[in-house]
């Protein structure tokens, strides 16, 4: 029971506190788990979130998840999803509200949250970098892969630099001593993996089949949150567009929608949770939010009692290599656009960067006060 309170107490704090997007979360979870609370070392943490890289889904999402299987078996899992999500279901259905009516999207405050993601993930890349790429080589692979993402900024171009990254590894350190690999402590084995593995494919192949013979918004909705969340690679900001082929609302909704996600703290992906609220009430509010996230939990499963094997193999281990300077590569070109060219507009924004920084890298300042910090600091430029 203390260890299912503890992942609780965790995830629901980086669920009030993380604002900023997929790359600021990695880094939240990273200071959390990794450097405050010691769940896991570094090598496992960039292991497990090379995995969750390479699938459909929210990534800090499964990275969250993931850590809780490891802690607290499948009830960790989910203790630690609804944790790190339910704050931020809540909050968008009550803050949206209070958006549209006043329409406050160009609050200080606002802005300010936006900014502390810049802090956070330079903070977070420093940290990394040591580990992931603690080398020459590793360093250039980095920013070779940053510029490649910025000059290719697509899933396709992401996806295909990282398995570049990999080859390259798995080329270039294959006389490299072979190390142990993470040890993967699962209370369950490769049979509920199958199970899980079966679930996915079969709700995605039957769902749509069996959709012209159930008339149900609710089955609709199903259909439509689980598709998306199947087969989404790249994020929240990835999502919106889909959802818009997809639910029938106004473009006006789907916007102040993703403008309430981009505020409030926790996954981009509980922009399910506005929009089903305004398809279906709350019902459809929980249906969306608990089948866009289903696909990333029986992913997660499916994949982590298989890890070990695959991970122990001295040609996996050489591309992760490759792949990990990969990611930070990644998230260096995710500091550039979207986190700083989104939130950085004017010297005062940077005024913000330079200060949030230095309080968390120089003075070792919590994220959740640096978080409040930024706040602040953006309310009262915007009075000057």
């Amino acid at each position: 029971m203390k260890k299912y309170i503890e992942i609780a107490s965790a995830s629901t704090k980086l669920g009030l506190t993380s604002f900023g997007g997929p790359a600021a979360h990695l880094a939240y979870f990273r200071e959390e788990y990794v450097q405050k609370r010691k769940w896991l070392d570094e090598k496992l943490y960039a292991d497990i979130v090379a995995i969750c890289q390479f699938l459909p889904g929210p990534a800090s999402s499964q990275v969250g998840i993931a850590i809780g299987i490891l802690r607290g078996g499948i009830i960790g899992g989910v203790i630690s999803f609804l944790g790190f999500t339910l704050p931020s279901i809540i909050l968008l259905v009550l803050f949206s509200a209070f958006l549209i009516s006043t329409n406050s999207f160009d609050s200080g405050w606002l802005q300010g949250l936006k900014i502390v993601a810049v802090a956070i993930v330079a903070h977070a890349l420093l940290g990394m970098q040591k580990t992931l790429a603690p080398d020459r080589i590793r360093i250039s692979v980095a920013i070779a892969c940053a510029i490649l993402t910025l000059l290719i900024p697509s899933i396709a171009g992401q996806f295909s630099i990282l398995i570049a990254a990999g080859l390259f590894g798995f080329i270039y350190f294959r006389s490299d001593e072979n190390e142990p690999a993470p040890n993967i402590r699962l209370p369950f084995g490769k049979t509920t993996s199958i199970i899980a593995w079966i679930l996915f494919f079969g709700l995605l192949i039957f769902l749509p089949l069996l959709k012209p013979f159930i008339n149900s918004t609710y089955y609709l909705i199903f259909d439509i949150y689980y598709r998306v969340g199947s087969l989404v690679f790249g994020g929240g900001h990835v999502v919106l567009p889909m959802l818009q082929r997809e639910v029938a609302l106004s473009p006006d909704v789907f916007l102040a929608g993703y403008g309430a996600a981009q505020a409030v703290p926790g996954p981009l992906f509980t922009l399910a949770s506005f929009l089903g609220h305004a398809t279906a009430g709350i019902p459809g509010a929980l249906i969306a939010t608990f089948a866009i996230f289903l696909p990333s939990f029986l992913m997660v499963i499916g994949i982590l009692p298989f890890w070990s094997a695959i991970r122990s193999k001295k040609g996996v281990q050489n591309a992760l290599k490759g792949v990990n300077a990969g990611v930070v590569g990644i998230l260096l070109a995710a500091l550039y656009d979207p986190v700083f060219t989104s939130s950085v507009k004017e010297s005062s924004d940077f005024i913000i960067v330079l200060i949030t920084f230095t309080v968390l890298f120089v003075f070792k300042w919590a994220p959740y006060k640096v978080v409040l910090v930024s706040a602040v600091l953006g309310y009262l430029f915007q009075l000057i």
